[in-house]
């Protein structure tokens, strides 16, 4: 069935309260969501806490299972489950990124990775496991080699950015790094070769059809052919890139701008995450989550993306974290200013 076609509206499941400040960002295991397994996601803030949400198998609803503090002394900014869902990374803005493990229960703090000079912005981890990126306001991103026993070995410090770098994310399936920043630009970061430095080897900027304003946030489509990136300057903006080329060893392809969704939030859009199945979510701050997919009336190369679905006033202040489940069910979870996270099932209207 055709999404455009459908009669779908964004329905509230549940909203989540329990931080007792603003939430900044959220993040679903990705070993949860299954048909056996209930599905977890992590959320973090402003409280200096994160906390762990788990869906009950008997009501469908969301209990918080865990609650980790007394580690961070200030605002935790961003979290990250790595690929097998065994290790959470949580930065914070007292300059560290914590490593917790789940303990038959329990979480853990077994490590913390210190180096930045203050606020680290962003965690995430690449498709393997084997590495994880780091950002912050001084303006470097950091790559560490995740070690045995739970050590983490800071490989290299990737200077470039002129400004607080906002956010890093891996490629789904090559280890390319991606980053955005306050000086309106997207970075690309890869290495020649498995041993090699990482340099950077693109910049997505104003001259190349990037953003005129702060770079919030990126991800990438199931394929990883695909890119999108919101910005301060209140757009979405779609690229895409010869993945099977990189993938052959035949050297770095660039991303091209394929297409720019202006009109769509009167304010910063802070978030935005792809779901498998290509529905693009927005979140900002104009309390506002859009979701947009690629339309039909598109000539051949020139895709065109359309609205599905808007949902206005989706909580009281600005949305800061827009994540899709990545189970079957189309559950969308939204993290905000107002200290809540609502989660939501786009569903048909009966």
């Amino acid at each position: 069935m055709d999404l455009l076609d459908a009669n779908l509206e964004l329905k509230e499941i549940q909203k989540l309260q329990g931080h007792s400040d603003r939430v900044w960002s959220l993040a679903w295991n990705p070993a949860t969501a299954s048909a056996d397994v209930p599905a977890v996601f992590a959320s973090c803030s402003g409280d200096k806490t994160v906390r762990i949400w788990e869906q009950s198998p008997s009501t469908r609803f969301w209990d918080c299972k865990a609650v980790l503090e007394e580690t961070h002394t200030r605002t935790v900014r961003s979290c990250a489950w790595s690929p097998s869902g065994k290790l959470l990374a949580t930065a914070s803005f007292d300059a560290t990124t914590a490593i917790w493990e789940n303990v038959g229960g329990d979480f853990e703090c077994v490590s913390t990775l210190e180096g930045h000079e203050n606020e680290v912005k962003s965690v995430s981890w690449n498709a393997s496991g084997s590495l994880l990126a780091t950002c912050g306001r001084d303006k470097t991103v950091w790559i560490w080699e995740v070690m045995p026993g739970n050590e983490f070995e800071c490989i290299q410090v990737l200077q470039g950015h002129t400004q607080d770098v906002k956010m890093v994310r891996w490629h789904p399936t090559m280890d390319i790094l991606f980053s955005c920043s306050y000086d309106n630009t997207v970075k690309v970061w890869w290495s020649e070769d498995d041993d090699g430095d990482w340099s950077c080897v693109q910049t997505l900027g104003e001259s190349s059809h990037g953003h005129s304003s702060t770079a919030w946030s990126l991800d990438f489509n199931a394929k990883g052919d695909k890119l999108v990136t919101c910005s301060d300057d209140l757009t979405l903006k779609i690229w895409k890139a010869d993945v099977p080329t990189m993938q052959s060893g035949d050297g770095y392809a660039p991303w091209n701008h394929l297409c720019t969704l202006s009109g769509y939030h009167d304010r910063t859009i802070f978030s935005v995450h792809w779901s498998r199945e290509g529905i693009i979510a927005s979140g900002a701050a104009d309390d506002a989550v859009r979701l947009f997919v690629q339309g039909k009336d598109g000539l051949m190369n020139e895709p065109s993306y359309q609205l599905l679905l808007k949902k206005e006033k989706a909580h009281d202040m600005d949305i800061n974290s827009v994540q899709w489940c990545p189970g079957e069910k189309r559950l969308l979870a939204s993290a905000s200013d107002d200290g809540t996270i609502k989660v939501w099932e786009l569903a048909t209207l009966s």
